[in-house]
């Protein structure tokens, strides 16, 4: 490593913003200067000047990812080397909007530009083998696709298009190529439909790739057609195979007397649940009791999922691919199977129920004495929703009124020490519709967390930390059992750079000296900027300076909450990595060898790559109703804020949380530069200046639900205030 680079490195590290993509990058740069040595994480850093555990700790865990993705090879046990560096490298496909793609390689630096005419039909997020080019410009590396290695998707759901002697899918998205399918591959698909088709040829000199029609999922505009197209686009099912339902239906309700005698019996301690109004799946319940020293026994219970669910059947199989129960805006695409769910395992009132619990001792002031983990009966009690529970925080009447004030008092006490120990606050305020029988959204509303939700919220995360802690946690000589994390990285400090200079036009300012003073002041700016009309541009910048949460067995904490050990145990019925943790937690508890690391991150990475397509296909869902709801209000002129700019348009955000875009094009009288550093377009003529930030009136204009696209225009006129 180059002096100049270590003294940078130097100078980031001492300023605490280091995390584990800067500390990658390190990495690589000191290994393409000493390309046949093999080399320790001590080696490195002494290279790297790095002293303190923590970031030690972080390097065998960066050089482990770095063997994995094939960057390097591992000699030995702690001992790795670089790949032969060639002309040729690995990665993945990132298509741009105008054709070209970038490949992404953890073998080199920076990205490669492929032209589209040396693209070979490799789509967005196909994993290629390129050939290199020696370096053309001073800045950019070129090269071209020469085999495709692994196919990010061949599935995609379209509309199709039917005519005389063939027809084509349409892809959803920015796809860049339509299908073509011959007329006996239709599978009764009519022109209009949504449907699935798969590629199965794309001949070299052909210009479309050629499929068949999968699955016909209905008509264009059909509520239910739309939100399965959506689930389809991002990969995700929407019905469970016959054989899955039928394995299903065959698990008891009942609960065998052996069965109980083998568990802690809980039925006799007040329990209850709190959960949104519309929910099935109870998958966590709350206990409370008063102990003989003053002190208050909280139980923290679980669903059993995995009692019911045994590995190497079709419903655990079926299980571990979903990953993830997906919520779209009018519905819940569950993990597992309606009987499961909302049946057998759901923690419903006035029936036991097999729970994995969690049961914490508590002083009054919420400290921790004792903890237990193991397997409970239960019943509970009552089954409150959000609101209920409110009401009786607020009141201090109703239902088990003295247990959900005293657990409301000591979660407060929780909450308050979690802030006091760096945890972020990010308290995001949803959208959500008001939908009819046939799926129309008829109004907009917004859910806020509030006492009852922040209760349930901080008994999860310590009975999630405590089980993290409990594997995790061992002395210092000691190499903990495989376990599985929920993690999340350090800020990347670049982007915290640029989003501190950014909010200093509105006054405000974060501390950037170490992770805990980012922190601090990041809970003070989004405290001060409640209710200003900066809040969610604000909020929105900041949350994006932050990392994604993933799983992994390689823990490196989780920045966001301070928590040193954190993992998902409290949501088996929807979440598989807590059926995981409560595996492995069993397994330990009952003396058991660690487990094999690379098949748990295995399915810890599948688990983060299934939650992302959750989210982003409850994106779209959202979305796709947005533009539907704004439909019966084209023409109408609404006040806004610029919530985003690019170099296509500025993304304008309503009084409603409803967001559009003003179209680059639309804005006539100059011709706009994107300012990415400050976050603007700026005219070349006459330098006006739209900024993220500004409050600015737009006229709704035209809308696409095929693209799920609201466009507006600016306007001048009569405002209108609300949006009935």
């Amino acid at each position: 490593m180059t002096k100049k680079k270590k003294k940078i490195f130097r100078k980031k590290k001492q300023s605490g913003t280091y995390n584990k993509k800067k500390l990658k990058s390190a990495i690589l740069s000191v290994l393409y200067e000493t390309p046949g040595k093999t080399i320790n994480y001590r080696q490195l850093s002494g290279m790297l000047g790095i002293k303190d555990p923590e970031t030690r700790k972080l390097i065998n865990v960066v050089l482990q990812e770095l063997a994995d993705a094939g960057t390097l090879d591992q000699i030995s046990r702690g001992k790795f080397k670089l790949k032969a560096k060639t002309g040729t490298a690995t990665g993945i496909v990132e298509m741009q909007p105008k054709g070209f793609a970038y490949v992404n390689s953890e073998e080199l630096e920076q990205p490669v530009l492929i032209s589209s005419s040396n693209l070979k039909h490799a789509m967005s997020g196909d994993k290629v083998r390129i050939h290199v080019y020696a370096r053309r410009k001073k800045h950019d590396l070129e090269g071209e696709v020469t085999e495709i290695l692994e196919r990010a998707k061949t599935v995609f759901v379209g509309t199709v298009q039917v005519s005389r002697n063939f027809a084509f899918l349409i892809p959803t998205g920015k796809v860049g190529f339509d299908i073509f399918i011959p007329k006996d591959k239709l599978n009764g698909a009519k022109d209009g439909q949504k449907a699935i088709a798969e590629i199965n040829d794309w001949p070299a000199k052909a210009r479309s790739p050629f499929g068949e029609v999968l699955e016909v999922l209905g008509d264009t505009g059909d509520n239910d057609a739309e939100m399965h197209a959506i689930l389809a686009e991002f990969e995700l099912p929407h019905i469970f195979p016959a054989n899955v339902d039928k394995a299903a239906e065959k698990i008891p309700l009942e609960i065998p007397e052996d069965e109980i005698k083998k568990r802690r019996d809980m039925r006799k301690t007040t329990t209850f649940t709190i959960d949104p109004l519309d929910a099935k799946d109870f998958d966590d319940a709350l206990s409370l009791k008063k102990l003989s020293n003053g002190n208050w026994e909280i139980g923290v219970h679980i669903a059993d999922v995995t009692h019911y669910v045994r590995p190497n059947t079709i419903i655990e199989t079926e299980a571990q691919n979903r990953a993830t129960s997906v919520y779209l805006v009018d519905r819940v695409v569950p993990m597992l199977p309606e009987r499961l769910s909302n049946g057998v395992c759901s923690l419903r009132p006035n029936e036991d129920k097999l729970c994995f619990s969690a049961i914490f001792e508590m002083t009054e002031d919420a400290t921790l004495k004792k903890q237990w983990f193991g397997k409970t009966v239960i019943h509970s009690d009552r089954r409150f929703t959000y609101e209920e529970a409110q009401e009786i925080i607020e009141t201090g009447e109703g239902d088990f009124s003295s247990e959900i004030l005293k657990m409301n008092e000591l979660a407060v006490k929780l909450r308050d020490q979690r802030f006091g120990s760096g945890s972020i606050a990010f308290d995001r305020v949803e959208i959500k519709f008001n939908i009819d029988e046939k799926g129309k959204p008829l109004s907009v509303y917004f859910k806020e967390a509030k006492d009852s939700n922040k209760l349930i919220e901080e008994f999860m995360l310590l009975a999630n930390k405590k089980v993290a802690e409990f594997v995790g946690k061992v002395p210092e000589k000691k190499t903990p059992k495989t376990f599985v994390y929920r993690i999340h990285d350090k800020p990347d400090p670049d982007k915290l750079v640029s989003f501190n200079t950014f909010i200093k036009r509105f006054g405000h300012d974060i501390q950037l000296s170490t992770p805990r003073a980012i922190a601090t002041s990041l809970n003070k700016l989004l405290s001060n900027v409640k209710g200003k009309s900066e809040q969610n541009v604000v909020e929105t910048l900041a949350i994006r300076t932050m990392a994604k949460a993933a799983y992994s067995t390689r823990n490196i904490g989780h920045y966001g909450l301070s928590f040193d050990y954190y993992s998902h145990f409290t949501s088996p019925i929807r979440r598989y990595p807590d059926m995981m943790v409560h595996r492995l937690l069993e397994k330990y508890l009952d003396g058991g060898r660690s487990a094999n690391e690379q098949k748990y991150e295995d399915l810890c990475k599948h688990s983060s790559d299934m939650e992302a397509k959750a989210a982003n296909a409850e994106r779209a869902s959202i979305k796709y109703k947005q533009v539907e709801f704004m439909q019966d209000h084209i023409g109408k002129i609404y006040p806004g804020t610029i919530s985003g700019v690019t170099d296509w348009g500025i993304y304008v955000e309503l009084e409603n949380k409803i967001e559009g875009m003003i179209p680059i094009a639309e804005l006539d009288d100059d011709f706009y530069i994107f300012d990415e550093k400050n976050y603007a377009l700026v005219g070349r003529h006459s330098h006006k200046s739209y900024q993220l930030g500004e409050n600015i009136n737009v006229q709704v204009w035209r809308t696409n639900l095929e693209r799920k696209q609201l466009d507006f225009r600016l306007a001048k006129g009569e405002i209108k205030k609300d949006f009935e």
